[in-house]
């Protein structure tokens, strides 16, 4: 059987937007993933749909899907798994279908996978005896005292594959674990077997590679100057049945596919690399041989996966109060000492009002705030930036640090600049609590329609 090929062109939401049109190039790139979801980001997307019930997917996603829907109409062997569903896959979908039909695609068939989203189940889950145990200590969440604002399991591949047995070209999921995108469509065109653990281990590890989009391809890497990454190119793996990979990239593009790359993304965010945990296997990377096969390409080979564990985790968020900060350039004479006094008549401001927020955090970047003990002051450095940040459970307590910094344009040192612009955002503050459920608590869903049938 032919190889499968598949493309990561996001790895969170905010990623290159061209990437995916340079992606879809390649002509030969058969299943296009777009990985937008990190628990920040669920918890900006759970805000948005509290302001309105429509929102809460990942806004980028309808329209790429609409300019990509040519691409997707040349070939039938070409598919695009991404996570834009957010909070709201279904409103996803649907705006993606109306995009679709006015741009004369109606038949395509879209997929949409939800299930994940816990939050208007959490009265029946506690009752059944979910505590939301924390992932590291086991203590049970403190419903009682926080307003949860967003709890979502990560579900598996099994959907993807359902909604891609279904005919599906597009398949829009919530949360879902990031190299699952990967593991669905593997499944579904070598038809393995949900048990098949080595092979679907390759599969993950596949996924994971290419999860961060260009971080396989030089991106975030410590060897920068040695690359051209103005026109990084995104990853692509070619997945084979035996369970061979190699990761690669579009001929002619940016940034290098090597040893060193694909190692420095095989470790990023693994805990115990000899067994780590997906909803669809556990994958030992201890066992993975690397071997470069040409010009950027590298062949990964041996993995070795077991069953996975009997829960899913969760990304719960909670609202823990309200935060701000501003900036301020010092410049002049004595910068750094007048950046230190700027912070210190603020906060001898707000305790004079009665108002000093529970957390309270100033820097003076350009002196190495940002990495103490790394950088010393230069000698009469003239020029450096300010950072306030207050946050506290009051509301009007935030806002009041935010109104009080412009006020030093007049009342504070001669040498500011930026304070037309000063006044910070006052902005809910959203803490992340990790845990697990168990898998029987969860019910995965999916449904096929042409784009045309999700409009009537």
């Amino acid at each position: 059987m032919d190889p499968l090929v598949v493309g990561n062109a996001a790895g969170f939401w905010g990623d290159w937007s061209l990437a995916p049109r340079r992606l879809v190039a390649d002509p030969r790139l058969e299943v296009l993933t777009l990985e937008y979801l990190a628990e920040l980001t669920m918890s900006i997307l759970a805000r948005q749909r509290q302001k309105a019930p429509r929102r809460g997917y990942v806004g980028d996603f309808p329209p790429l899907v609409q300019e990509l829907a040519p691409w997707l109409a040349g070939s039938e062997r070409r598919r695009i798994v991404t996570n834009a569903g957010g909070v709201n896959p279904q409103a996803c979908v649907q705006e993606a279908a109306r995009r679709l039909v006015a741009a004369g695609h109606g038949e395509l068939p879209l997929g949409v996978v939800w299930g994940d989203d816990l939050l208007p189940h959490l009265d029946t889950l506690r009752s059944r005896g979910w505590q939301a145990p924390h992932f590291d200590t086991g203590e049970p969440f403190p419903f009682q005292e926080h307003t949860v604002v967003c709890a979502n399991a990560y579900l598996g591949a099994e959907p993807i594959v359902q909604c891609l047995a279904r005919g599906a070209c597009v398949v829009v999921t919530g949360r879902v674990a990031d190299a699952s995108l990967t593991v669905g469509p593997a499944r579904w065109h070598f038809g393995w077997k949900a048990d098949s653990w080595d092979l679907l281990a390759a599969a993950a590890v596949a996924g994971h590679v290419i999860e961060c989009g260009a971080q396989a391809t030089g991106g975030y890497s410590e060897f920068w100057q040695q690359l051209d990454l103005a026109e990084v190119g995104y990853p692509l793996a070619e997945l084979s049945a035996d369970g061979t990979v190699v990761i690669t990239k579009p001929t002619g593009t940016g940034g290098a596919v090597n040893r060193h790359t694909v190692s420095e993304q095989l470790l990023y965010e693994v805990g115990d690399p000899s067994a780590y945990h997906t909803p669809d296997v556990t994958v030992d990377f201890t066992a993975v041989e690397l071997e470069e096969a040409g010009r950027d390409r590298v062949r990964l080979r041996g993995a070795r996966g077991s069953p996975p564990p009997q829960d899913y985790k969760v990304s719960l968020a909670y609202q823990a109060g309200w935060f701000t900060s501003s900036y301020l350039v010092v410049y002049g004479p004595q910068a750094v000492e007048k950046a230190h006094y700027c912070a210190s008549l603020l906060r001898r401001r707000l305790e004079l009002a009665g108002a000093l927020p529970r957390e309270f955090h100033y820097e003076v970047l350009g002196t190495g705030a940002a990495v103490p003990g790394r950088q010393q002051p230069l000698p009469d450095q003239r020029e450096v930036v300010l950072r306030v940040a207050a946050s506290d459970p009051r509301r009007e307590v935030v806002e009041q640090a935010a109104r009080l910094v412009p006020s030093l344009a007049t009342s504070g040192p001669s040498g500011l600049a930026g304070y037309t612009e000063a006044r910070g955002q006052v902005r809910p503050v959203f803490a992340y609590w990790p845990t697990r459920i168990a898998c029987s608590l969860v019910q995965p869903q999916w449904e096929v329609r042409s784009a045309a049938q999700w409009l009537s």
